[in-house]
């Protein structure tokens, strides 16, 4: 329908996406970037209402514009023939059709994958789900928090003083690559068989898949991990301890080699990797409040620099603790080149962070994040759609 660099891998292909919130647009950003060209169905007006989640970007959202670059976007109101006659054309020249939309309506829009495959036999159908399109819970609504909460991500996450959700929007971001891999592996078996097969992902399976190791050690071990804030649950030590300074700088002991190597060259102490109380991974996890008290004492008399530096020479991997602020400014992030300008509606530009997938012999597409409809005449003169039935349409309050 319109040019797009050839080199690109998936250059050629055409997504059509009813989409919203964070997971399916996760996932589509993603084709884009790899230069599928991406139609983005919104809602006349409004659009995706999470281009109103915030207003902090140049007034628009942080999750739109993180979400939804090098889209395009057309607005249809798809209870209307004239919408759905939109769409069916749409469809009829596309390669893959994402939906995450309320349980159920994609079937009473004829649009479940069983309807999709008698009318377009080589669409690949994505749909996005909150629990599964089948069994008890199919017809529940879903978002990220719920989520957690109910793979029990939640009851790991905090400290001994409360639990507390993930810091970003994690069971939509495994959704959103679930899909993502399920729409390229979908793309490969048609193109080595001829076969479109239709994708499923629930936020609740692909946060389940997550959630394996804690569940593997809560089945057989008999408890859950505890909430230990940065501590780990059969490591120590391991955690977040505060240099002289203040800043917080976190470590942890991997192998017997750099127990021994913290023990002589960081902590001063070597005969401390022989104490009975910490001479083996299980007696050092049993022994935690003990061992962390001698850490942290040796961690007041360091500043944050000093300390890293030390735990560098000893083979110790660490990091100190980072606000978003000294994210923003992280030397390997400015070093290797990984912002490039990304326009948004109204003009401005923004700083975006290149796909974390390289291609050798490639550059991802980093093109403009959509003001809402705004390809939506270009994209029905391509239908075949003139200047009169246009404003039909509009007049009809399809568009």
């Amino acid at each position: 329908m319109t040019g797009l660099p050839p080199d690109l891998p998936l250059s050629g292909i055409t997504v059509v996406s009813l989409e919203q919130a964070v997971a399916a647009p996760f996932a589509t950003r993603q084709l884009a970037d790899l230069g599928a060209r991406v139609i983005k169905i919104e809602r006349p007006g409004d659009g995706d209402f999470a281009r109103r989640y915030d207003t902090t970007v140049h007034g628009e959202s942080s999750y739109f514009v993180w979400l939804n670059r090098s889209k395009e976007s057309i607005t249809l109101d798809l209870k209307t023939p004239g919408g759905r006659e939109v769409l069916e054309r749409l469809l009829a020249g596309a390669d893959v059709f994402v939906q995450n939309l309320a349980p159920g309506a994609a079937a009473r829009l004829g649009l479940a994958p069983e309807s999709l495959a008698e009318r377009f036999p080589s669409l690949i159908t994505a749909g996005l789900s909150g629990y599964g399109t089948s069994g008890p819970w199919a017809d529940r609504k879903a978002y990220d928090l719920l989520v957690q909460c109910q793979t029990g991500l939640v009851s790991l996450t905090g400290n001994e003083h409360g639990t507390a959700r993930a810091g970003v929007s994690v069971a939509d971001i495994a959704a959103g690559m679930y899909l993502y891999t399920g729409v390229l592996t979908a793309l490969f078996t048609r193109a080595t068989t001829g076969v479109a097969r239709a994708v499923e992902v629930s936020l609740f399976e692909a946060l389940a898949e997550w959630m394996h190791q804690p569940a593997y050690y809560t089945r057989f071990g008999g408890t859950q991990p505890p909430r230990i804030g940065t501590r780990h649950a059969t490591i120590a030590p391991y955690g977040a301890f505060t240099a002289a300074d203040g800043k917080d700088v976190l470590f942890s002991i991997q192998n017997e080699r750099e127990w021994t190597a913290l023990c002589a060259r960081f902590l001063e102490r070597p005969e401390l990797a022989a104490d009975p109380r910490f001479a083996t991974g299980s007696a050092r996890v049993a022994h935690r409040e003990e061992l962390d008290a001698l850490v942290a004492e040796r961690f007041t008399g360091l500043d944050s620099g000093a300390a890293m530096k030390l735990l560098d020479e000893a083979g110790i991997a660490n990091a100190g603790v980072n606000d978003m602020t000294e994210f923003l400014a992280h030397p390997v992030l400015d070093a290797r080149g990984r912002w490039r300008d990304v326009g948004i509606p109204g003009g401005a530009r923004i700083p975006a962070l290149l796909p974390p997938a390289d291609l050798s012999g490639t550059s991802p597409r980093m093109d403009p994040v959509p003001a809402v409809g705004e390809h939506t005449e270009r994209i029905l003169t391509e239908l075949g759609y003139g200047p009169d039935a246009i404003a039909g349409l509009r007049a009809a309050d399809v568009l």
